[in-house]
């Protein structure tokens, strides 16, 4: 496997000098992205994947621990395995059925939502930012809640595996010492648990980095788009890829190439990140320094 990456990095390189040498520094620093005039700027769209990716992460990370928190501490079996069956059902749907979905059900029907959004928080100093004026149905937020739906599962599954090998005498001890379930969890599960934890949310977020097809259809591929501003029109690396790829000509498959590569190298570096923090709280929750 490791032969077969370093192959990958190899030809991903070769096929990509040629539009790193026509642009320079200003391929990753600029946010013109304009084919015929033979200008390849990536700035904005590695914003927009980065941004969108927060915001998956933002909205599923509450909502994936809560479920797993449920599932193995507080549900009855009857509705335990019911619910680790349907997350696991989810987890294997097709992308492009969430794409489908976001574009015929949740954008014509969150209009209106994103609309009081903007009016509700238009002058606050950070909402007012984040949610702001002109709100688009297919945004960087519609395409945050269509990842954060993709990811769940996911981060939910990897989850409670993790939780559960909490030991049972752990959670027994802490309950004899009159211990609240809450009390129990926050004192005993959540501490053993924490680099699993925090694996599986990077795991989740960059999955949600490499997402193409939903984050496509839902996106808005507004190119040049950079702001803090949720609920506009943007543009991400995946999404770019496979939209344009069919149309390009030398210059441009190199420049896509190069998009890839980049896109590539930035998961890489999560999984660096990820690896150092789950290490270091491993080495903490062993009482090392």
């Amino acid at each position: 496997m490791l032969a077969v990456l370093c192959l990958i990095t190899l030809t991903m390189t070769g096929r990509s000098i040629k539009s790193l040498q026509h642009m320079g520094l200003d391929f990753f620093t600029s946010r013109s992205w304009n084919p015929p005039a033979q200008f390849y700027g990536i700035l904005s769209f590695i914003w927009g994947t980065v941004f969108t990716a927060t915001i998956a992460v933002l909205i599923a990370i509450p909502i994936s621990l809560g479920i797993a928190l449920f599932i193995t501490q507080v549900a009855p079996r009857w509705l335990r395995s019911m619910m680790v069956y349907a997350v696991d059902l989810l987890a294997v749907v097709p992308s492009v059925v969430f794409g489908l979905w976001g574009v015929f059900v949740l954008a014509p029907h969150i209009g209106g939502f994103y609309g009081w959004l903007s009016r509700t928080f238009d002058g606050w100093p950070v909402l007012g930012t984040l949610f702001g004026p002109n709100p688009q149905t297919r945004s960087f937020l519609t395409a945050g809640i269509i990842l954060a739906l993709m990811i769940t599962p996911i981060i939910v599954s990897l989850s409670r595996e993790v939780i559960e090998t909490t030991p049972q005498i752990e959670k027994e001890a802490a309950l004899a010492l009159g211990a609240t379930k809450w009390e129990m969890i926050r004192g005993a599960v959540l501490p053993h648990s924490k680099s699993g934890l925090v694996g599986a949310v990077m795991l989740g977020l960059g999955r949600a980095m490499g997402e193409t097809i939903a984050v496509a259809l839902v996106i808005g591929s507004a190119n040049g788009q950079i702001s803090l501003n949720t609920l506009a029109s943007g543009n991400s690396m995946p999404a770019v890829i496979v939209s344009e790829w069919g149309e390009a000509d030398t210059l441009k498959k190199s420049a896509l190439i190069a998009m890839a590569m980049t896109l590539f190298v930035m998961t890489i570096i999560i999984n660096i990140v990820a690896t150092a923090i789950v290490q270091r709280s491993t080495r903490r929750s062993r009482g090392a320094m």
